[in-house]
């Protein structure tokens, strides 16, 4: 969707003035996957259905918030007495710091955050409590993936398997363009390398 596109032009019904009303908020959804093969047609239908009556989508990495527009677009746009709707908490937050940011942003704006297949509802004092409870998971399961991570490639490394990542740069390339009489400076600004990366598969293409 496209950042620039127009937003629906905000109306709301008021009281006479001698009985003025609150103004009756708006509900909103926010729909992401993480890559562009995955389909966002399932939780727009599901935002839908929960009564938003516009969805902003957008297929970015929930790791971070920055790059995020449509995210951006509907914190900014959205006024007091509104609400947001995700699918799940981690369509919007895959860290609690960032949660955490977006939810505190809300708040002094006066906008509730509510999640459809979850209890989460910041307009109430038990959804919001879950939210808390639901970040602080979140995060603990993210920090286990992340040290079994190491923890195998400490084995790995252990048991000598372990290769690291597959070197980017076309080490024939480096060879070829030495052998035509290529400098190491020219052949690092042609292959968009460093000068230590010529050297070093110069030195290797040497070693017997």
């Amino acid at each position: 969707m496209n950042p620039s596109s127009t937003v629906r032009i905000r109306t709301r019904n008021t009281a006479p003035a001698q009985e003025a009303a609150a103004p009756v908020g708006y509900v909103y959804g926010y729909a992401r996957v993480s890559t562009t093969d995955q389909d966002l047609s399932i939780q727009e239908a599901a935002l839908r259905a929960a009564g938003c009556e516009h969805v902003r989508a957008e297929k970015r990495s929930g790791t971070t918030t920055l790059g995020r527009d449509e995210l951006r677009i509907l914190i900014d746009f959205a006024n007091r007495g509104d609400t947001i709707v995700v699918t799940k908490i981690d369509r919007l937050a895959r860290s609690i710091a960032d949660l955490s940011s977006i939810v505190r942003e809300l708040e002094a704006k006066g906008v509730a955050l509510r999640a459809i297949d979850q209890p989460v509802d910041t307009g109430t004092a038990a959804g919001k409590a879950f939210l808390g409870m639901l970040g602080v998971f979140a995060e603990f399961e993210t920090n286990l993936r992340r040290e079994r991570q190491l923890e195998g490639i400490a084995k790995a490394k252990a048991e000598g398997v372990y290769k690291g990542r597959p070197t980017s740069i076309d080490a024939t390339n480096v060879k070829a363009l030495a052998t035509e009489g290529v400098g190491a400076s020219e052949i690092a600004r042609r292959l968009g390398i460093g000068r230590a990366s010529v050297y070093r598969l110069l030195k290797e293409a040497k070693t017997p």
